[in-house]
């Protein structure tokens, strides 16, 4: 699964993550993407997209 909004580009950050003895390791920090039927360019495909985006009706979903 690729981790990347397909309407606004939102992908996979990286950081750390802190323990109770504040040692550090690495750790990824992915969005809530959600698979739907989305209207993309006159066609429907099944996309993987963020919620944000559903949220603020940037995208069209395909009924």
């Amino acid at each position: 699964m690729s981790y990347k909004c397909v309407i606004c580009g939102k992908g996979s950050t990286s950081g750390n993550t802190i323990s109770h003895s504040n040692k550090a390791s690495k750790r990824l920090f992915r969005p809530n993407l959600q698979s739907l039927n989305i209207i993309l360019s006159g066609k429907k495909t099944r996309r993987y997209v963020c919620t944000s985006c559903v949220k603020s009706n940037k995208v069209k979903k395909a009924i």
